[in-house]
């Protein structure tokens, strides 16, 4: 049973008899969002309030009914009874709801009627109140004239607003007579008073300005009862007519229900009828996620002007070579589905994720009204930097390159200059690296050297000497005269634009002819000023240390007439030398700084490679804080082993230096791996290769210039026949992973100035794989040559020894065939190679399995005889008229 049943009403029952209960009850469902709803009971108190006959009434009850205009009548209206109700007992829960539902909204509406009247009531008690101010003013300036007569109301007053003056006192001498009584009536300009008004959302109420009282005064309408004669109480003012009592005098205090809205301690945890549907439906409270939007479109409202349409804000943005279309959707602040359908409508059917070119985006971008920004990947190098005003600029020391022929003296002449022994230290005597030394001299003033090697694999060492030197001194020697590599180092130079000076060494040898060099160089277009020319000469000797101040000088002038400079105080910028990878120190590359000061700790580029310097090391192993322009130093702390020759740039973080060496990097792996567009020409060769028999190398070295040499001459030694194929090369010691790769592909090692260490040893043991150990270049690029050859085995070559012709054929035995030939070549031997031709056509190729001569065995048969043989295999297609060839093979081991 449910206390529904419970409540119902029951025949035969009867009503108890007792008081009115003062709390009701009821149940209020509530809706909420996501369709949950929850049922609350509701309870009403009310309190008890005694009606004009002792009866009790409801204090919902006791409010007055809502009336019509105002009317001046005499008497007050009978108080209405209250309204009768069914019992309670009787009703059923909806129609308990529904009465309380309506209790509720009366109780409402009689709260706005009882505000209104007292805002009616303080707005006419305002108005007296200055009626009575003018009046005590006009009485006090009458006192003051002390005329008997009443005075006359000057033009001011007359055009006061009081709509009814006060009479003067009782001791005034003519009493002015009381005026008609005014009726108290509605504000024209305020809506009528309804009794259902919507239901709003419930807001913190706010207190209205008080009206003015000089604006009060003017209003005709609401005036002010005036006073009677006498001077006594003021006249009660006109009861609205519809029933509402008269007042008179002052209202008699009536209990008035607490204005609770700004005080919920009573309530707070109670949900009230009110509270309840409190709503805008009036059945179905707000859900919080419409209360957010709520605010948030009051928010819209009142910042960004409502219903006003905000301007198009026009943006930059930045397009690269390719981009995806929501890519672009997402720089523009725009909606994918509509760069969709703008795509659609230029005919290109594409989706979000599919990727445009950079003409198609910017035609999205004008149509859309915003700026494009190019970009490109390359925009992420550096620039070429701008050069240094004038007023920066300071003199720095000259850099000088030895350049010449292999083994005429270069390095010892720099060893003379410098006072040290660079060749005992070289292997073969010969130079295969390229040194950067830095000479000071008597007067402190310094000159940078570089020393080049001289052998012909070591052309681009050379090229990058002149191309970063600013003098060039070309090292001839006097008894052997100009060589291939001296036309070459002179060709070098003239490429680079630089000045030259022809030192002339070994003069103190008896074979020396100096004028000899000065002639043959008129070859090459190379003018000595004792000829007439502008290029200097010098005679010097290297173990004699003879004219070496004269070059000295010689430098000096050429230098101040350069008038070579630099400007320190910036980022510095270099060129690599050399570069190689120290076991201890890591890759090391010798850096020549051409302007600015490279310090320690600066973040750098250098060709794909980027670093921090960890410590700067000058030509005499002295660790050093900075380095100024033209001067050589080891750089210590870069990620990999740079190229020879590639520039160094000092760059703001290091965030900036991966940036641009990962782009370097992957633009010179793209080159590596793009394929060049085919040609007739290029398949012919690659089927050429193809057919070309590959001898494959994994070459390790200790610097990087070296290196490169080695695999340039390695390439010159392949031919058409077998060709050498550079696996790996690389800088540094023997690896595993070296060792794994030749393992894979049966290549040896080339180890030049390195050596392998413990693991790559014993893998090389297990895998069968060779180890070459070089140190002068002549002798692996000799050895390389050799097993390449080796590789393609001997060379066959043929010697024709007879040439006979077939003149009949006779039967030999039951099945075989035998020719009688005459001998018209040579001599045509037992056991050779043998092949007939037909029409110049070979039709049979084997060996002569008998010779005879008059039923004779025979060895041989020379030229004008003739003689019968019988070849191998039973070969029987022999006619006349064909042509026998005998020839010999002999093996030769190949050359390359």
């Amino acid at each position: 049973m449910s206390d529904t049943d419970n409540e119902k009403p029951k025949l035969g029952m009867r009503a108890p008899l007792g008081l009115k209960r003062t709390v009701e009850t009821g149940k209020v469902k509530q809706s909420f969002s996501h369709g949950r709803s929850n049922t609350v009971v509701v309870e009403v108190k009310r309190r008890r309030v005694l009606g004009p006959h002792g009866t009790p009434q409801d204090e919902a009850q006791a409010a007055p009914e809502p009336v019509a205009a105002p009317a001046p009548a005499a008497a007050p209206a009978p108080t209405p009874a209250p309204v009768p109700r069914p019992p309670v007992s009787n009703e059923t829960p909806q129609e308990r709801q529904a009465r309380l539902l309506r209790e509720a909204e009366e109780q409402r509406m009689n709260a706005l009627e009882e505000a209104r009247r007292r805002e009616e009531r303080e707005r006419a008690e305002a108005v007296e109140a200055e009626a009575r101010r003018a009046e005590e003013k006009a009485r006090a300036e009458a006192e003051a004239a002390k005329a008997p007569p009443a005075p006359e109301p000057k033009a001011e007053e007359a055009a006061a607003p009081a709509p009814a003056p006060t009479p003067a006192p009782a001791a005034a001498p003519k009493p002015t007579p009381a005026p008609a009584p005014v009726a108290l009536q509605l504000d024209p300009s305020r809506p009528a008073p309804r009794l259902f008004t919507p239901v709003q959302r419930p807001e913190i109420p706010k207190p209205q300005p008080k009206p003015e009282p000089q604006q009060e005064a003017a209003a005709p309408a609401p005036s002010a009862a005036p006073r009677p004669a006498g001077g006594g109480a003021p006249a009660s003012r006109p009861a609205p007519t519809g029933g509402a009592p008269v007042r008179r005098g002052p209202e008699p205090a009536r209990p008035q229900q607490r204005d609770r809205k700004g005080d919920d301690r009573r309530q707070s945890g109670k949900l009230t009828v009110n509270r309840a549907l409190g709503g805008e439906d009036g059945a179905r409270a707000r859900s919080l996620a419409a209360l957010k939007r709520a605010r948030e479109k009051e928010h819209r409202r009142s910042y960004g002007g409502g219903s006003v349409q905000r301007e198009k804000q026009v943006r930059d943005v930045v397009v690269p070579e390719a981009i995806t279309v929501q890519e672009l959707a997402n720089r523009m602040a725009e909606k994918g589905a509509d760069l969709v359908k703008a795509l659609f409508k230029m005919g290109m059917p594409v989706t979000v994720n599919q990727t445009i070119d950079q003409d198609t985006a910017e035609l999205l971008v004008t149509e859309f009204g915003h700026n494009l920004q190019r970009v490109s990947d390359s925009d992420v190098d550096l620039d070429v930097s701008e050069a240094d005003a004038e007023d920066t600029l300071q003199p720095r020391a000259p850099v000088v390159t030895i350049m010449g022929h292999v083994d005429h003296g270069k390095t010892s002449l720099l060893d003379a200059l410098r006072g040290t022994d660079v060749v005992k230290g070289e292997a073969g005597g010969i130079t295969q690296h390229i040194g950067a030394y830095q000479v000071t001299l008597k007067d402190k003033s310094k000159v940078t050297f570089l020393d080049t090697p001289g052998h012909e694999a070591f052309t681009q060492m050379r090229a990058r000497g002149a191309d970063i030197t600013d003098i060039v001194v070309l090292v001839v020697a006097a008894n052997d005269g100009l060589m291939p590599q001296t036309i070459e180092a002179i060709n070098h130079t003239k490429a680079a634009g630089v000045p030259m000076i022809v030192a002339i060494n070994k003069v103190d040898l008896d074979s020396a002819n100096p004028q000899r060099v000065r002639e043959r160089l008129l070859e090459h277009e190379v003018i000595v000023e004792e000829m007439g020319g502008e290029t200097q000469d010098v005679e010097v000797s290297a173990l004699k240390k003879i004219g070496l101040d004269t070059l000295i000088e010689k430098i000096q002038l050429q230098a101040e007439l350069l008038e070579l400079k630099a400007n320190p105080d910036r980022e510095a910028e270099g060129t690599v030398i050399e570069a190689k990878l120290d076991k201890g120190r890591g890759p090391v590359a010798t850096i020549l700084v051409n302007r600015g000061t490279l310090k320690v700790g600066d973040v750098f580029v250098v060709g794909a490679e980027s670093g921090k310097v960890r410590a700067l090391v000058n030509d005499k192993g002295q660790q050093v804080k900075e380095a100024g322009p033209s001067t050589p130093v080891e750089v210590l702390g870069l990620s990999g082993v740079p190229m020879a020759g590639d520039p160094l740039q000092v760059v703001e973080n290091e965030a900036r230096a991966r940036e641009v060496a990962e782009y370097r990097s992957g633009v010179a792996l793209q080159k590596r791996t793009t394929n060049a567009p085919a040609s007739l020409e290029s398949m012919f060769s690659a089927l050429k290769e193809k057919q070309a028999m590959e001898y494959p190398l994994v070459v390790k070295a200790d610097t990087q210039g070296t290196v490169e040499a080695i695999v340039a001459a390695i390439n010159k030694i392949s031919t058409d026949d077998i060709k050498a194929r550079v696996l790996h090369s690389g800088v540094g010691g023997i690896t595993e992973s070296d060792v794994s790769l030749a393992g894979a592909a049966g290549a040896p090692i080339i180890g030049f100035n390195v050596r392998p260490n413990a693991k790559a040893r014993e893998i090389a043991e297990r895998n069968k794989v060779a180890f070459k150990y070089y140190d002068v270049i002549y002798d692996l690029t000799d050895e390389i040559r050799a097993g390449m050859a080796g590789q393609l085995g001997p060379e066959a070559f043929e010697t024709v020894v007879g040439r006979a012709e077939i003149k009949e054929v006779f039967s030999a035995g039951k099945h075989g065939k035998a020719a009688g030939l005459l001998v018209t070549e040579g001599a045509i031997r037992k056991a050779l190679k043998a092949r007939i031709t037909r029409d110049d056509v070979i039709i049979y190729q084997g060996e002569i399995a008998s010779l005879r001569r008059f039923k004779d065995d025979v060895p041989e048969v020379r030229a004008g005889l003739e003689c019968g043989v019988t070849f191998s295999q039973n070969f029987t297609d022999i006619k006349a008229g064909d042509y026998l060839e005998t020839f010999e093979v002999e093996m030769r081991e190949r050359t390359l």
